[in-house]
């Protein structure tokens, strides 16, 4: 018996273009609203704005009927129904991380049915996205209720144009980056050119009726630790905590050396629990006079029976298991946490930090898989890429923030604080 409904819809203005998404959950029987969401996200597809919205309206459900209740999900996007209910393959590589996250909320879930609907039965979802779109181009937050939190007070209203509903069934684009204004630099190998600070002292482009005229972003420099007895050895280090060797701790001071100057110098340094990132983000903390905040989200993976063991001596203690881990992010070591699970509390501390630190530079010392993480979820890749990235010890990488776009990587894999 289906317990509740799910409406969900989405659209860009443009394709791509200024998009958002609506979603709002009934009582199956009564037709009664139950929950309703909505968000403006930036500039993207129609095809990542709907399955956005179906996201959305799962998580919606989960907290209102909990884990196992009974829905039925409908759309007017044939894509994303075809697809998710395993009629169609996914072509597009961009939209696989979404169905993806989409797929982990329904295996929660009891999905009784995945159905098309015309638009003319969506309206209220429609409605919605379009809300959330409307106030976004106002520069305000759309709340539930029609209600909107003002960015920027005083702001004249935009007019409406409509949502384009469109199923692009090989959408090569996903998304494009905001134009924003660059800073000078000197150091064309290196993520100088637009980290906060130096935005700050540059004039903001004109508007584009979207957001308010401004293109500050929020600048996530992200650095892995330095050397370790583990990694020297390459040895599966998780949750274990050695210390940084005497070579680790000259690696951590000559980043921080780099980062205390601008045009980096964070607002703010974030550290993994995990002494490795301690002592790296201290050496930086010395430097620049912050003090370090700790986010347990940002530790290692967990690599359970597997910590402290060689790739080789994994490999012949543990085939079955290894051969699945590597071809599955879903696969966990033995005792320990899989990818998939460690992707979602990365993205939940990633948004903690991009949404309480706005407009600010963000220095995260972190570890390989949180960082690759970041850098994937912004890349809007699959878990899979995952496998084929390589970060080197101490190295660099600068994800941007925009509150009109997209997030964009800027550098990645930097090592030039130790050549």
């Amino acid at each position: 018996m289906t317990h509740y409904v799910i409406e969900a819809d989405g659209g860009s203005r443009g394709n791509p273009g200024p998009a958002g998404y609506g979603a709002v959950v009934k009582d199956a029987a009564s037709g009664q609203v139950l929950a309703e969401a909505a968000e403006a996200i930036g500039v993207t597809t129609n095809n990542v704005a709907e399955y956005r919205g179906l996201i959305a309206g799962l998580q919606a459900v989960l907290r209102v009927g909990g884990e196992g209740a009974a829905v039925a999900v409908r759309m007017d996007s044939k894509l994303v129904v075809e697809q998710m209910a395993g009629r169609w393959k996914i072509k597009n590589e961009g939209l696989r991380p979404l169905a993806f996250e989409a797929g982990a909320l329904v295996r929660r879930l009891r999905v009784t049915e995945w159905t098309w609907i015309p638009r003319e039965r969506n309206q209220h979802a429609d409605r919605l996205a379009n809300e959330a779109m409307d106030a976004a181009a106002q520069g305000l937050r759309w709340r539930a209720g029609g209600t909107s939190d003002s960015a920027e007070p005083g702001l004249p209203p935009s007019p409406s144009p409509s949502l384009e509903q469109t199923d692009l069934l090989d959408v090569s684009g996903i998304s494009t980056p905001a134009r924003g204004s660059a800073a000078r630099t000197s150091d064309l190998s290196a993520p100088t050119a637009s980290v906060a600070a130096a935005q700050q002292r540059t004039s903001p482009g004109t508007g584009t009726g979207w957001r308010p005229p401004t293109r500050i972003a929020t600048s996530l420099l992200l650095l892995r630790h330095g050397e370790t007895e583990l990694s020297l050895e390459r040895r599966f280090s998780g949750l274990g905590d050695p210390e940084l060797t005497p070579n680790g701790l000259s690696q951590a001071e000559a980043a921080a050396v780099r980062l205390s100057r601008e045009p980096y110098r964070p607002d703010v340094i974030v550290s993994s629990p995990l002494k490795r990132a301690r002592q790296t983000a201290a050496a930086i903390a010395a430097r620049t006079g912050l003090d370090v905040e700790v986010d347990d989200e940002l530790r290692e993976a967990d690599f359970g029976e597997w910590e402290g063991h060689t790739f080789t001596e994994v490999q012949r203690r543990w085939p079955a298991e290894l051969a699945a881990w590597l071809a599955d992010p879903e696969a966990a070591p033995p005792g320990g946490e899989s990818f998939a699970v460690a992707a979602r509390r990365v993205q939940a501390a990633g948004e903690r930090l991009v949404e309480r630190y706005e407009g600010k530079t963000v220095l995260a010392v972190s570890h390989v898989t949180p960082i690759k993480m970041l850098l994937r979820l912004a890349l809007m890749a699959p878990l899979e890429s995952l496998y084929r990235m390589h970060l080197d010890l101490a190295c660099l990488s600068l994800i941007e923030y925009y509150a009109d776009g997209p997030a964009v990587v800027k550098s990645f894999n930097d090592t030039a604080h130790l050549r």
